[in-house]
């Protein structure tokens, strides 16, 4: 049997405490739901925008490589394709929401706006189809991060929520049965105490 079980007054203290904890538990823990929820619903919308915003760049993009292909021919537009660099600048740190780890990356676009050819051989086509997958690959970035914290956020809403639900449809609930328990039986063994005293008080006065 669980010496936490007996009915006596530490018991019964310990009992309340416990109670009183894992309610708190369960406000803390329906409080970071709530707020990992509305982190999760902002990022959704931000993800919205920026797919919205990347399927109308990549439109404008290919539609301006399509008229350098035109005025320049494929073969040439390939070349100076292949002379633009690898970017390695991306980093990626990380940040803490309601203690869930999320991405934070960062790229330096220093190297993207240096020009890789000359522009007086160049269409103006080609440097519209650069800036735009330029900007494409920005809004990626962003799109890639945003993506993985609310995955992030909802793997955490998600273990939120089991504990939050542990608390209170177990725990309190066993808390508040285990305190109504063990004063239940140290109020009726009070007034059986008191009734014992009673009958002892009542027997000294008949003798005396």
């Amino acid at each position: 049997m669980d010496l936490k079980s007996f009915p006596t007054k530490g018991n019964l203290i310990q009992a309340k405490n416990s109670l009183r904890l894992a309610k708190q538990g369960y406000e803390l823990m329906d409080k970071k739901r709530n707020i990992l929820i509305r982190e999760l619903m902002n990022l959704i919308s931000q993800a919205e925008e920026i797919q919205s915003e990347i399927d109308k760049t990549f439109s404008d993009a290919y539609m301006a490589l399509q008229r350098a292909n035109i005025e320049m021919g494929i073969n040439e537009v390939a070349s100076f394709a292949n002379a633009v660099p690898i970017d390695t600048s991306i980093s990626i740190k990380t940040r803490s929401i309601m203690g869930t780890e999320i991405p934070l990356v960062e790229t330096d676009n220093t190297e993207s706006n240096t020009p890789v050819y000359a522009f007086s051989t160049t269409s103006e086509s080609l440097d519209e189809a650069k800036k735009h997958f330029e900007r494409v690959k920005t809004l990626t970035i962003r799109l890639s991060m945003i993506e993985n914290s609310a995955y992030r956020l909802a793997y955490n809403i998600k273990k939120t929520q089991k504990r939050a639900n542990a608390l209170q449809n177990i725990t309190i609930p066993n808390y508040e049965k285990l305190e109504k328990s063990i004063s239940e039986f140290l109020e009726e063994k009070e007034r059986e105490e008191f009734t014992r005293l009673k009958v002892i008080k009542s027997t000294k006065e008949k003798n005396g």
